[in-house]
């Protein structure tokens, strides 16, 4: 028997060479692709760290500032102008409420004295005749009128003879020697400097909550680490309306002269407690070109939100929320600068920024 051989012309296995050739080229384009695209969906999701927000008791404690001023203060002055006899007291000195401080000339008391003198003579004369019917009840009390009215100018110039100081303090400033023509104007300065007071601004939304006797901390830089304990001596009735605050004083006894006007103080107030969502400090972001405050809120589907927040007191290392988060929702704290939002998150540990 014959074996017969069939061959295949050489165009046929081309063919079929390239037929193989191009399924295999196939099959490995396409898990190139499927690769390629799982890399970029990988290369999408941003790895960050988070913590949850916490509803918490946050004591409302606010430090504000201003200055120590006496608790009051007088200038020491003549009603007219006098010549300044005798000053009796120097700057520094303290002196009490009623004391004398400065003797003006006194003539012109003088004079007044004696004819206040003369009118109770002929007051007392005319008296007597009255009641024997010598004078009228109109003339008796024409006379009594004079000597009221002449009474009360003496009264008057003594006050502005004999200047005393109507507190008790310390001469702050001496403005005139002995000798001189006053015009009028103040010749010493009196401070009261037991108690001492601060006024402070306090925001309207505590208006409810200020009174008096509240307890106030005073610090004063020159003293650091010391406090003084003072309280609300008076709270202003009315608010700014462009500052939105009303004024309060704070009075201190400063029984030991320690404090003096002038000197730069802290007055811290505690409002008590309110519950108020807290979030960790790296979580907040400042808003380029603004004052507003930004954080990423992780969503259940794994992305992320911008919110905007209202930042109360800062607490060590968390914020105080006034608005814009809500207890429990978490926020991310490492891993925000690859953020934009609505992007993909997957949450790690151990991250840093």
């Amino acid at each position: 028997m014959k074996k017969v051989v069939t061959l295949f012309p050489h165009w046929r296995l081309g063919g079929f060479g390239a037929v193989v050739s191009l399924a295999l080229l196939a099959g490995c384009g396409g898990g190139g692709a499927k690769s390629a695209q799982a890399s970029a969906d990988s290369a999408s999701v941003v790895a960050v760290k988070s913590e949850a927000v916490r509803r918490l008791q946050v004591e409302q404690i606010r430090e504000y500032t201003g200055n120590i001023s006496p608790y009051s203060k007088n200038m020491i002055a003549s009603q007219s102008s006098m010549r300044i006899e005798k000053i009796l007291v120097e700057v520094g000195d303290h002196v009490a409420a009623g004391q004398q401080l400065v003797q003006m000339e006194a003539t012109g008391y003088l004079q007044s004295k004696l004819q206040v003198e003369n009118l109770r003579v002929d007051y007392e004369r005319a008296k007597s005749l009255y009641a024997t019917g010598g004078i009228s009840k109109q003339q008796i009390d024409q006379l009594q009128t004079q000597l009221n009215v002449a009474e009360e100018a003496l009264a008057n110039l003594e006050k502005n003879t004999r200047l005393l100081s109507p507190i008790t303090g310390v001469v702050t400033q001496r403005l005139f020697d002995n000798g001189d023509m006053t015009g009028g104007q103040p010749i010493l300065q009196v401070q009261q400097l037991k108690p001492v007071k601060v006024l402070i601004n306090v925001q309207e939304e505590f208006f409810s909550l200020v009174n008096t006797q509240m307890a106030a901390d005073v610090k004063v830089d020159i003293y650091p680490g010391e406090n003084f304990l003072g309280k609300v001596s008076l709270v202003y009735p009315t608010i700014d309306n462009m500052t939105h605050t009303f004024v309060s004083e704070i009075a201190y006894s400063n029984s030991n002269l320690k404090i003096r006007p002038g000197m730069f103080a802290r007055v811290t107030l505690n409002f008590g407690s309110v519950s108020r969502v807290v979030a960790p400090d790296k979580a907040i972001i400042k808003q380029a070109g603004t004052d507003e405050r930004f954080v990423y809120v992780i969503n259940g589907d794994n992305t992320v939100s911008h919110r905007t927040v209202t930042l109360g007191q800062r607490l060590s290392n968390a914020y105080e929320i006034l608005s814009g988060l809500n207890d429990g929702e978490k926020v991310v704290t490492a891993g925000a600068s690859r953020l934009i939002n609505g992007a993909k998150v997957k949450e790690v540990l151990g991250i840093t920024e």
